[in-house]
């Protein structure tokens, strides 16, 4: 991987807080004296320029993804009338991520995690020109659509865990928090542009240009990877040995910091309980609302905006909001949104509902990103990140494939309710005041005291 030196008007990445520390600790007038905040200051990564062209190439593809996200099973769901077809796309699009993820983050600690991205974003642009090709020929058997989706999953895999440790790669340690929210608000904003976009094709042209669109939308984060040259710093392995071993590493390593255990059991809630909400949509737009693929998009492009808002919120003042108390009311206000959503009376009340869906999800998701980030030590980042994608996937196709069987049964509006009761009965459960299983350890330090102990063999 090609390194890059800090440019003299850079300033060096922050030292980690002092053994013990909380990287996050408060002030007593709430937040650090003389640390800057708000809006501007939840924007500081984008003065990286390698960071910014990036997140603008992986904008536009993210967008042209959920041109896709959306059309499946959209058009699933038209052929089928099943709500578990629908929740069957998770299985094909996230499982693969199950079993891959943790070769995919073995490779990202030990090989150039721009060249891996550059291969994976490659096979999933191939996966979804074919998916297009498929459905121009009038091929419409739900089976050949899902393994497909499949198909896009498995160069997922070994994508994510990647993407996921690139992002530090490419500010100092110091910008990491904005890095991170930016990188959930990237995914977010596309969640509000591509299935409005979406909907409107979907209406007006047919599912073929959704498809294409989404094919050729990889071009741009492809030119992106392309053009930009990653910091210097990433520790290298002393003595490579065999990639389960390595791996095995990483999960002796996180029993020892319960930050990241933590991060990983609300990252199973959500994926479980939470995250079915947005294929739920395509079940209400049809079923509940009777809105059509406009209606859909603008479902989809609520829990979009919410995120947008919800951003420089979470990265802005992350000074004075530590991360257990925000995910802790953000999994109340998540699963509250939910019942909301559930029991609206009409589709302007169900797209309000929608927005503080999805900026609880964003507040959630990014502070337990950011958690993990902060915490892991250097050389295990790229393993420990694949750990943390795998029990989300897995709980993802879990959690869509029992909602979708609910819903078939008790109707969406009582399956979605009931998630949302679980999610906030979630939050309360981990609102203890003392031992390792609470909030408060998503606050825990930097470390790198135990990497030589987890790397051990």
């Amino acid at each position: 991987m090609k390194q890059e030196r800090h440019p003299p008007s850079q300033p060096p990445p922050s030292q980690p807080p002092p053994a013990g520390g909380a990287p996050h600790s408060p002030s007593p007038a709430g937040g650090h004296a003389g640390t800057p905040s708000g809006v501007r200051h939840s924007l500081r990564a984008f003065r990286h320029r390698d960071f910014t062209i990036f997140w603008c190439g992986a904008l536009v593809s993210s967008t042209g993804s959920w041109l896709s996200n959306l059309a499946v099973p959209y058009v699933l769901y038209q052929i089928t009338g099943s709500a578990f077809w629908v929740g069957l796309v998770s299985v094909a699009q996230f499982v693969p991520s199950v079993f891959l993820a943790p070769a995919g983050g073995t490779l990202a600690d030990r090989r150039s995690r721009k060249r891996i991205l550059l291969a994976t974003q490659s096979g999933m642009a191939v996966s979804a020109l074919l998916l297009w090709a498929v459905w121009t020929s009038g091929q419409r058997d739900p089976a050949v659509m899902l393994v497909l989706v499949g198909v896009g999953g498995v160069f997922a895999g070994f994508n994510m865990p990647t993407w996921q440790s690139f992002v530090s790669d490419l500010v100092p340690r110091g910008d990491l928090h904005s890095a991170v929210t930016l990188n959930s608000l990237q995914f977010n904003t596309a969640r509000s542009l591509g299935p409005a976009i979406a909907g409107l094709l979907l209406a007006v042209l047919g599912p073929s240009w959704t498809f294409l669109l989404n094919a050729v939308s990889f071009l741009f984060v492809l030119a992106a990877l392309a053009a930009i040259h990653p910091r210097a710093g990433r520790p290298q392995q002393a003595a490579p040995a065999g990639m389960t071993r390595q791996f095995l590493a990483a999960p002796r390593y996180i029993r020892r910091q319960p930050g990241i255990v933590m991060s990983l059991v609300v990252s199973v809630l959500v994926g479980m309980l939470g995250h079915p909400i947005f294929q739920f949509t395509v079940v209400f737009a049809e079923s509940v609302f009777r809105a059509g693929p406009v209606g859909l998009g603008l479902l989809n492009a609520a829990l979009g905006l919410g995120a947008v808002v919800a951003a420089p919120l979470v990265s802005g003042w992350h000074h004075k909001l530590r991360l257990g108390p925000v995910v802790r009311w953000g999994l109340m206000l998540y699963g509250l949104s939910m019942i909301g959503f559930a029991a609206a009376p009409g589709y302007a009340w169900g797209v309000v509902a929608l927005i503080v869906v999805g900026g609880s999800f964003l507040a959630v998701i990014s502070s337990v990103n950011t958690s993990i980030q902060v915490i892991v030590a250097d050389g295990m980042r790229g393993r420990v990140m694949a750990c943390r994608i795998a029990c989300y996937t897995a709980s993802l196709p879990v959690g869509g494939l029992l909602q979708g069987l609910a819903a078939d049964w008790l109707g969406p509006r009582w399956t979605v309710c009931g998630a949302g009761a679980l999610l906030a009965a979630g939050a309360v459960t981990l609102m203890r005041p003392r031992g390792r299983a609470r909030l408060d350890r998503l606050d825990d330090p930097h470390d790198d005291a135990h990497l030589c102990a987890a790397t051990a063999t």
